[in-house]
């Protein structure tokens, strides 16, 4: 499994196992839990994708008890997301779904995240949602002391668009190294809106949320899921391995984040890695999507 370097000391697995339905799952004993992360370990998948707001509040804390009872935690890279605010679990006195940047609610996740998983640091933190009421100075300076304090190895973003990027970046003495936006053959608008191209510009690592338009790519009888078939038919794998190597074979660098509870998705995850998408293909799996040839 191919690996992208963030920082001089952290790089993540090309794609990464997400746990934003962790909660959903008919088996959610720390036991099961495990065997899906050494599902991925196995194929080199080594990146595990949380938010404190997963499974409304609960997906932490499942983690957590396996990461207790095991020693999975020094064999991965553990990424969570803060800022939205839901009146339940843990903000039951919250009038209205909002997002919280203030360097209080930052802290105070991050420490709540950490007791949760039982670790003593994240490798990455984001900043969950673009917050249109954010103090980009106090936000700034939270995360890089977050950083400072050892609490967090690396910070990024999720969901920004280009100049809410910078304007964050513009008050932090550390790089924001990733964003995580939803790409997939069914959200595409990032390759041709300048999301994807301020990305690459800038040597940031495009991590993408719903590869698999929510599993939407995996059913019906649309264009996308012929030429999906035919791909899969031809290499031997399945459309969800193609789908995914689309993503994967953009120059950006793209990460895509698996979110599947089922273990033997799981453990089918890397034959993305081993299907050949050269540049006609690429662009017969997007003109499929966007429904017409490329002008």
């Amino acid at each position: 499994m191919d690996r992208v370097t963030l920082t001089e000391d952290l790089s993540l697995s090309r794609i990464v196992y997400g746990m934003w339905r962790l909660d959903e799952a008919e088996d959610t004993s720390p036991a099961h839990i495990e065997a899906k992360v050494e599902a991925c370990l196995e194929q080199g998948i080594t990146t595990i994708d949380q938010a404190d707001i997963y499974g409304l509040y609960k997906s932490e804390s499942l983690f957590g008890g396996a990461l207790k009872s095991s020693s999975l935690r020094d064999k991965i890279e553990l990424i969570s997301k803060t800022d939205i605010v839901v009146p339940c679990g843990a903000f039951p006195n919250a009038r209205v779904k909002h997002y919280d940047t203030t360097a209080k609610h930052i802290n105070a996740q991050v420490e709540c995240s950490l007791k949760l998983m039982h670790t003593d640091h994240l490798d990455l933190l984001l900043i969950h949602r673009q917050d249109p009421f954010m103090d980009h100075h106090e936000t700034g300076e939270a995360l890089d002391r977050l950083v400072e304090s050892g609490k967090i190895r690396a910070v990024g973003v999720s969901n920004f668009r280009p100049w809410d990027f910078s304007l964050l970046q513009s008050a932090m003495d550390n790089d924001l190294v990733v964003n995580q936006i939803e790409l997939s053959l069914s959200c595409f608008d990032a390759f041709t809106n300048g999301d994807l191209a301020f990305l690459q510009e800038n040597e940031i690592a495009p991590m993408a949320w719903s590869p698999l338009g929510g599993g939407g790519l995996m059913s019906g009888d649309g264009a996308v899921q012929t030429v999906l078939s035919r791909i899969a038919n031809d290499t031997g794998t399945d459309a969800a391995a193609v789908a995914t190597a689309w993503l994967l074979a953009h120059p950006s660098g793209i990460l895509p984040v698996m979110g599947t509870n089922n273990i033997n998705r799981i453990k089918k995850l890397s034959d993305a890695t081993k299907v050949p998408m050269e540049r006609e293909t690429w662009f017969e799996l997007y003109s499929a999507a966007v429904g017409h040839e490329v002008p």
